[in-house]
């Protein structure tokens, strides 16, 4: 049968422009769907203005510690509207980019919803398109629960990325990257903020040093901690701030917004899956083999909608290697998953890869797990009023000490982590660390001058 296409790809965020990107190299014909801007999440409302505004909250706390290294710096405000629109139009230059760029290696934009007719045929808001191959990329959306009273008085990480004018007092619900991301930045550059959660500690599943240097910090630069608070329902009083009452009656009042950061959702729904026979599973989202395929053998799913690491990497290396797969003559290419570096671009940030310390003793046993750690006021922090601790820890196994995880947070993380992620994909051990000449005076030193001791 003859084809529009060899692949078509739902969604042109980071997966869906990957594959096709990749695919063209091989001589194939492509076209890519997409309803709203190129770049998917990431470039619009995810990681590119998110590192805009956390570059901004960082410029705000070095006037705040300006003082301490003798500067005499006097602030005469901020302005979050000219910030924004700066921000904006950096974002719009990305997706003329792409725009250009996808053109020039001949790939066709087909713009609107797409949703499946067959396993082989796509309608784009009525029009069809067919091909032998189609990926579903269509990536995910924030989390607003409904079974909370009056929820959508509260606005979601994209309405935070809508605001034009500063907060003066906001609640961030949730303790996972995307409320520690926000609560962060909004605090620093001076929004009262509080942070509402049902846990203790921030960043669930991450390794405890982590979750406690973090949730220390954020109380130290300001940011109010709610614990234990089920939110039940939000209200609008009639001055027009918004208040929150917990399940067990507990009421915070006086916000002029509340974000919901709890969680992100796949976008199946349009897609039709049911004309092809995909369900999804019972947390929304497509079942994948290792090869990224469905159980319907032409059509391939990459990124949030799959449920593995929502990280844009992770989406950009799936979408590569199954068009190596499919295209390259390279149908062993795999993702290894279980060694993936992320960053949390929290105050201060935080850089990971493999195991928690909790997660080593479950899969290999108490006796062989070895653990290093170290925490310290970096030179950054030494004499400022503001005192930002860097903790980091090793967690190796085995009479080699293998590296099988690190974490750390503090001052240059999200920098640091890149390089020392390469040696532990690499399978280095602690003797390796140890044997690297350190560079002085850094905080990544302390990752290849620990002492070896064994704390537990």
């Amino acid at each position: 049968m003859q084809y529009d296409y060899d692949l078509i790809a739902i969604g042109a965020g980071s997966g869906g422009l990957s594959v096709v990107e990749r695919a063209v190299e091989y001589g194939k014909k492509c076209a890519v769907v997409e309803a709203q801007k190129l770049g998917g999440t990431c470039v619009n409302i995810g990681c590119v203005p998110k590192k805009v505004m956390w570059f901004g909250a960082h410029i705000a706390e070095a006037l705040r510690d300006a003082p301490d290294f003798g500067f005499h710096v006097e602030r005469k405000g901020f302005d979050w509207s000219e910030l924004v629109k700066r921000r904006e139009t950096f974002i719009s230059n990305i997706n003329t980019w792409y725009r250009g760029y996808i053109k020039d290696l001949g790939i066709d934009l087909l713009q609107g919803w797409g949703s499946f007719v067959d396993e082989h045929t796509v309608s784009v808001d009525g029009k069809l398109f067919t091909a032998e191959t189609i990926v579903i990329a269509p990536g995910g959306r924030p989390l607003i629960p409904s079974e909370t009273e009056n929820a959508d008085l509260g606005i979601s990480s994209d309405g935070f990325f809508a605001l034009t004018e500063q907060p003066k007092n906001v609640a961030v619900i949730g303790s996972g990257y995307i409320a520690v991301e926000i609560a962060g930045v909004l605090q620093a550059l001076g929004t009262q903020t509080t942070l509402i959660s049902r846990k203790d500690l921030v960043l669930r599943g991450f390794d405890d040093l982590i979750r406690q240097t973090l949730t220390d910090a954020m109380i130290e630069s300001g940011i109010t901690k709610e614990y234990h608070f089920k939110v039940k329902k939000l209200m609008r009083t009639e001055s027009g701030t918004l208040s929150i009452e917990s399940e067990d009656g507990q009421q915070l009042d006086g916000f002029d917004q509340v974000i919901w950061a709890v969680g992100r959702e796949t976008v199946a729904e349009p897609l039709a899956l049911e004309n092809i026979g995909i369900q999804t599973n019972g947390k929304g989202f497509i079942e994948v083999d290792d090869s990224h395929q469905t159980q319907v053998p032409n059509v391939y799913a990459l990124g949030d909608v799959t449920g593995q690491a929502q990280l844009t990497p992770v989406a950009i290396r799936a979408g590569r290697y199954l068009a190596e797969r499919l295209y390259n003559h390279q149908p062993d290419l795999k993702m290894d998953l279980s060694k993936v570096p992320t960053v949390v671009f929290s105050h201060p940030p935080i850089g990971v890869m493999g195991l928690a310390e909790h997660e080593a003793y479950q899969q290999y046993g108490r006796d062989a797990v070895r653990i290093y750690q170290t925490d310290f006021t970096p030179m950054r922090y030494a004499f400022t009023k503001h005192q930002i601790k860097t903790a980091m820890k090793l967690v190796c196994v085995g009479d080699d000490q293998k590296i099988v995880g690190i974490h750390i947070i503090g001052e240059g993380a999200d920098e640091m982590l890149q390089g020392f992620a390469v040696a532990i994909q690499m399978g280095a051990t602690k003797a390796d660390f140890d044997a690297t000449i350190a560079i002085h005076p850094t905080s990544s030193e302390e990752l290849v001058t620990m002492r070896p001791m064994i704390l537990k």
